[in-house]
């Protein structure tokens, strides 16, 4: 995974009133990462993440969403500091000011997918995608879908190597890579992005607003078999999935001031 996945309101700066002091440091097993974890814990006294006001990730973009899913409970903020490679979640890794970096950091709210999938069985699969949630053909035939967009019939058949769903910070991952649209971070929309597509040919996907709910069917699922990912969770033989955005689970990233994901966002469509 190259960057985040979720809705998220627009940043704003801290509204806590007493500045933070106990932060939680956890790092990917990079040794490097491992290094740094136990040089800052030492240096700012780090305490355990239950009495941490912030937890302070060091790793990459994938560790990044492995300690937002483990914290989905949580009402912690995370500030990231890279020690990956990409880094699109993480904050420039500096020993120097931590304290007063996490004080004046700018805050993004996150608001997970929920993916419900249905295999061939009939079992109900439910999982949280804080990237994407995407379907993809298992075998060398490609898939044929069915999209409907609350309740309602879209399109009849979609034929394609897969489909994903991705929310504004995701629309940089892997809805970039398939020619998907960057959406802004304030957009309050989703984007639904075709797989290599191969009929309707021409089709480039659709922009969703945030409170749609997204349900594909397979057809012909028995001899076109098709596998559902949220995140790191894979359902295999998949009859149905539902996509969806989950407003009542929240999640708080901080970013360096000026460095926020608009920030990246926009310079990402500027990039070479």
């Amino acid at each position: 995974m190259n960057a985040p996945a979720a809705n998220l309101s627009p940043m704003t700066a801290p509204t806590t009133t007493s500045p933070v002091t106990r932060l939680a440091f956890v790092a990917s097993t990079l040794p490097e990462a491992q290094a740094a974890r136990a040089r800052l814990a030492a240096r700012y006294a780090g305490v355990g993440p239950s009495d941490a006001e912030v937890i302070v990730a060091l790793g990459g973009d994938g560790f990044m969403l492995e300690t937002l899913h483990a914290n989905l409970g949580s009402d912690r903020p995370i500030y990231g500091m890279n020690q990956g490679s990409l880094g699109f979640l993480m904050n420039d890794y500096d020993e120097e000011g931590l304290l007063e970096r996490i004080n004046a950091a700018e805050r993004a709210v996150i608001h997970p997918l929920v993916m419900q999938a249905i295999d061939r069985a009939g079992v109900e699969h439910r999982a949280l995608a804080i990237n994407e949630v995407y379907l993809l053909r298992q075998t060398r035939q490609a898939a044929k879908l069915a999209i409907f967009i609350d309740d309602k019939m879209r399109m009849a058949e979609l034929v394609c190597d897969g489909v994903l769903v991705a929310t504004p910070a995701g629309s940089t991952a892997y809805n970039l890579s398939a020619h998907g649209p960057i959406i802004p971070i304030d957009g309050r929309v989703l984007a639904l992005t075709p797989i290599s597509a191969f009929r309707p040919r021409r089709w480039r996907g659709a922009l969703l607003p945030h409170t749609a709910q997204v349900r594909f069917e397979v057809l012909n699922g028995e001899k076109r078999s098709v596998s559902a990912v949220a995140d790191t969770v894979e359902v295999r033989d998949v009859s149905e999935v539902r996509v969806y955005e989950d407003r009542n689970i929240k999640l708080t990233m901080l970013f360096d001031a000026g460095h926020g994901l608009e920030d990246r966002g926009l310079a990402e469509q500027f990039s070479e």
